[in-house]
């Protein structure tokens, strides 16, 4: 596979609000010699106002945080994204001690993960915001749906793997959330969870469905060899890494297989 057809989910993404042709590790600044800014002013001296305000926008909610002791310079950056989007969004709990929605430990989940693709924190807390944003809009009626689909899918390709979780009580246990709600942050590794991702924001989360499909298929003969719901689950939450790049590409072929190939097929 090429490198351009490998490229980061983020440029994808940043083509995606308007930016084009946006390579790996490049600051969002280097997108102000790009005459075709989508949603954004199409002058570059207003892109450079958008961006500075951005930051700004950043380092004012930062502040606030502090001030009301929700953060400090010893707090992980992770739990500063989530902090800033849930005061941004009306949702910043009475104190910092209180435990942790599960929408939050789905953030979270994210933005630790996003940390390692993007370099830069601004960059990085508007792109977990804006790649969050899309999965509770977006997806919102579609990720519901995805165990069901990953059961007609897996029933599809392996009916006897199927039928073994179902004999095992398993199928009902499976580390759904960890695959569909936190789009396998936590599970695959970055190089491997950028091409998922890239999917996804680009219109597609049903590729969901067959990372979890593939890997199903790719640790058969384990699965097969476990006997309860509680092991199988276990093990899928903790699955080797070093087969992921084998499963995401094989993921994106049963992909194309079951979706043909538009971009958006969601």
């Amino acid at each position: 596979m090429t490198e351009d057809s490998q490229r980061n989910f983020r440029s994808v993404y940043y083509e995606k609000v308007g930016f084009r042709g946006v390579e790996e590790k490049k600051s969002l600044e280097i997108l102000l010699k790009d005459d075709r800014l989508g949603i954004l002013p199409p002058h570059h001296e207003s892109h450079a106002k958008v961006m500075m305000y951005r930051r700004e926008q950043y380092l004012d909610v930062l502040h606030a945080l502090k001030v009301v002791r929700f953060v400090s310079d010893a707090t992980p950056q992770a739990e500063v994204y989530l902090r800033m989007y849930q005061l941004e969004s009306g949702k910043l709990p009475r104190s910092p001690s209180f435990p942790l929605e599960p929408e939050d430990e789905v953030f979270l989940a994210i933005a630790k993960a996003m940390e390692e693709m993007v370099e830069d924190s601004v960059d990085c807390y508007w792109i977990t915001r804006r790649f969050v944003n899309q999965l509770n809009t977006k997806y919102r009626d579609s990720l519901p749906q995805l165990p069901k689909a990953f059961e007609q899918c897996l029933n599809l390709e392996d009916g006897g793997l199927l039928a073994h979780l179902k004999m095992c009580s398993a199928a009902p246990r499976l580390p759904y959330d960890l695959w569909f709600k936190r789009c396998f942050a936590g599970c695959l590794p970055e190089s491997s969870l950028q091409r998922v991702w890239d999917k996804v924001v680009s219109g597609s989360c049903k590729i969901l469905v067959f990372v979890a499909v593939e890997i199903l298929l790719t640790f058969k003969i384990k699965v097969m060899a476990l006997n309860s719901a509680e092991k199988i689950t276990k093990f899928l939450e903790n699955i080797p890494q070093d087969s992921s790049d084998a499963i995401v590409s094989k993921a994106i072929d049963l992909w194309h297989k079951h979706c043909g190939t538009p971009v958006h097929s969601s």
